[in-house]
């Protein structure tokens, strides 16, 4: 106990010293933290617009259908078979899909696509497919009545830009024409008045009807209420060709989704392409999406179904996406890395002048009876002190920027924001809230004060008393 109070107050001998390590220490834990805690918090956020938007956290395939998507890899799925997936405590609903290409035909314009056929309500209610509707149309008729009424300037001159621009939010809207917070109580009720695009999205009894993608919409020349011609190859080299009635219109964030997306219901799609009661995929929602809860669930999935059917996990249908995360991830490392770099090279300085300006002290206190072995000790309690208390202060002082940050996302707007939106991610930046990472922080730092120590200690062992004392 005695050599953790002649620590404590060797300290505070010399404040000055004392404080501009541990502010060293602080400066650097504090930075790290809210740093990763911003970087992991916005791939979070990006994996789920992806999982959230199209692929769900776990899906049944055929073996085979991940690597060549035919529709001849699809595979029966009954009620039987869908209860005993959602007797898992984890799994919510599951909701199959039928997913094959088409050429789609309207008048003289024609286009290969996407048909997705899906289960209106369940899919809704997975991927929340609705709200992204195109809710606002800026048509040449718009524009102009838009143009007549009481708007500033600068809106009437952007409204050309963007003409017959689709929008499923309001948010994307204010950016591109520059509405202000403060100006859209004014501006958007005229908006709305004149640029309100109605809309659907399919129910459970749509038969014959579909839902095309705003891009789609806009090669073909297709509105609501027109007719498009589906033509493909069915189910064992059937032949599949039906004529739909537009119901709406939906705006994916994804552009190269949106120009070939077609929503038709699955058993329309069924009919279509000959392939009574299959599906080619079935997206399962969870109620703990936690990575070891997704292994774990489609460990326990994987015993259910029989071959040749297979449980996909969203990191294995996005792979891609995952690779490019991962390689944004390390340079982020890296960054963190010399940050600590610099700040390790600070630590040692302040050791070094540390141990020039008390080296007289030192081979005093030997000389007059004081272990070698007590000296280093109490020297390597100073140091884990100071380490500690600039890790603790790191921490701290980053838990309010970090739960503020998750609680309230940093929204970017103007250009930043809508490149984002190009990419079709939603424009904000949240904080990831503490986990491991915090650990991983803080177990750097205290190996940086460890090899402090061990420099200082080897010191005290080879000083020469008598030189020391001299200094």
């Amino acid at each position: 106990m005695k050599d953790y109070q002649l620590a404590w107050k060797n300290l505070w001998r010399n404040r000055r010293r004392t404080l501009i390590t541990a502010a060293s220490v602080f400066f650097a834990v504090f930075f790290a933290l809210v740093m990763r805690s911003f970087q992991l918090g916005a791939y979070d956020r990006m994996f789920k617009n992806v999982i959230e938007s199209y692929s769900g956290y776990l899906q049944l395939q055929h073996v085979d259908y991940f690597d060549d998507p035919n529709i001849d890899y699809s595979f029966e799925i009954d009620n039987a078979l869908i209860d005993q997936i959602k007797e898992d405590p984890n799994v919510i609903t599951v909701v199959p899909r039928l997913e094959s290409f088409a050429l789609a035909a309207s008048g003289s314009h024609t286009q290969g696509a996407i048909v997705l056929g899906i289960d209106p309500r369940g899919e809704d209610k997975v991927m929340n497919v609705s709200n992204k509707m195109v809710k606002y149309k800026l048509t040449p008729v718009a524009v102009e009545a838009l143009k007549n009424d009481t708007l500033p300037d600068r809106t009437k001159k952007l409204l050309d830009i963007f003409r017959n621009e689709a929008y499923s939010s309001e948010v994307r809207l204010m950016l591109d024409l520059s509405i202000s917070d403060e100006d859209s109580a004014a501006i958007l009720p005229v908006i709305r008045k004149h640029a309100s695009f109605r809309n659907a999205f399919l129910e459970g009894t749509s038969a014959g009807e579909v839902v095309i993608g705003d891009g789609l919409s806009e090669y073909l020349k297709a509105g609501i209420g027109d007719t498009i011609v589906l033509m493909g190859q069915g189910y064992h080299g059937t032949t599949a060709a039906g004529k739909y009635a537009v119901k709406g219109i939906i705006k994916l964030p994804a552009p190269d989704i949106d120009n070939v997306i077609v929503y038709i219901p699955i058993e329309t799609a069924r009919e279509l392409y000959a392939a009574p009661g299959m599906a080619t995929s079935a997206v399962i929602s969870l109620n703990r999406n936690g990575d070891d809860d997704i292994s774990q669930t489609g460990k326990r999935l994987q015993k259910i179904v029989s071959e040749p059917m297979i449980i996909k996990t969203w990191q294995e249908l996005n792979a891609l996406m995952v690779n490019q995360m991962e390689a944004d991830n390390r340079s982020g490392m890296i960054m963190i890395a010399v940050l600590y770099m610099v700040i390790a090279f600070g630590v040692f300085g302040t050791v070094l002048m540390m141990m020039a300006e008390r080296r007289r002290e030192f081979g005093m206190l030997v000389s007059i009876g004081m272990k070698k072995k007590k000296l280093a000790t109490v020297l390597s309690l100073e140091m884990l002190f100071i380490g500690f208390l600039g890790v603790a202060a790191g921490v701290a002082a980053s838990l309010p920027f970090v739960f503020y940050g998750y609680y309230h996302p940093l929204r970017f707007t103007g250009e930043f924001a809508r490149m984002y939106e190009d990419y079709g991610f939603e424009p904000v930046m949240p904080t990831m809230l503490p986990d491991t990472f915090y650990l991983w922080q803080i177990v750097v730092v205290l190996i940086i004060i460890a090899i402090a120590i061990i420099f200082s200690t080897r010191k005290i062992f080879r000083m020469n008393v008598i030189n020391a004392m001299r200094a």
